[in-house]
């Protein structure tokens, strides 16, 4: 499977389960994980943008404030705005998709300017690669998150 289809099969199922959510789902504060399904949600929207985006820093198509929500080193209890709906993730999602999607093959065969972590990240495509990967691994707790809080 190319690192395109592997990514969008990630992308594609995660939007497609996140769809059906409940606010309070989406928002539920939980001591057994480190923050809400909505900060997970937009925390991998703008870790794709910021690695699969670097060297076009003026084209980035997420609202700036993102990075005061869904940094790494952000919590929910740390947020001072009012987060994106649901809606509006999912819509800055599929727009993102299909701009990694307008990328050429020449891109993806392209070496990243950076040290990724996790491995042997060489070329975009490998870094594509590692993005599906933890995006598939984000649908997975966001459903281990709601079946604990469903069991509530």
């Amino acid at each position: 499977m190319s690192p395109l289809k592997q990514f969008n099969l990630a992308r594609t199922s995660l939007i497609t389960f996140i769809q059906d959510l409940d606010k309070d789902s989406l928002d539920h504060v939980s001591k057994f994980f480190d923050n809400t399904i909505r900060w997970h949600i937009g925390n991998s929207l703008l870790m794709d943008e910021k690695l699969l985006f670097v060297s076009q820093k003026k084209s980035q198509k997420i609202p700036e404030e993102y990075a005061e929500l869904f940094s790494s080193d952000v919590n929910v209890s740390d947020w001072s705005i009012e987060a994106p709906s649901l809606e509006q993730l999912i819509e800055d999602l599929i727009n993102q998709q299909n701009r990694i999607n307008s990328f050429d093959e020449l891109f993806w065969k392209s070496n990243v300017k950076f040290k990724a972590p996790y491995g042997h990240i060489e070329t975009h495509g490998d870094l594509l690669i590692m993005l599906s990967h933890r995006e598939a691994e984000l649908l997975g707790k966001i459903k281990a998150m709601k079946q604990v809080f469903d069991a509530k």
